[in-house]
């Protein structure tokens, strides 16, 4: 299963490179069931970096990604993630 990176999560003064917002699915029920797997980034150079859904965003159908060794760089958003 795949899911879009859509955004940091960050508030009105800082954003935490950490935590992402990503694109599940269309509504917050089907997006609940994601919740508790690990997801794969995988760069154009070949290096992984891995994290695990923690919640839901919203009513929307996207969830909180929590990456734990790194961040994302900011050339991830938009692109495709795995979930495993």
């Amino acid at each position: 299963m795949d899911a879009t990176i859509m955004h940091f999560r960050q508030g009105r003064h800082h954003q935490n490179t950490r935590q992402m917002i990503l694109k599940v699915a269309d509504t917050p029920e089907e997006a609940e069931k994601v919740i508790g797997k690990e997801v794969v980034w995988k760069s154009p150079s070949g290096t992984e970096i891995k994290g695990k859904i923690s919640a839901l965003h919203g009513r929307k159908g996207a969830v909180r990604a929590i990456f734990s060794e790194k961040g994302l760089p900011g050339q991830a958003l938009g692109t495709k993630i795995a979930i495993v």
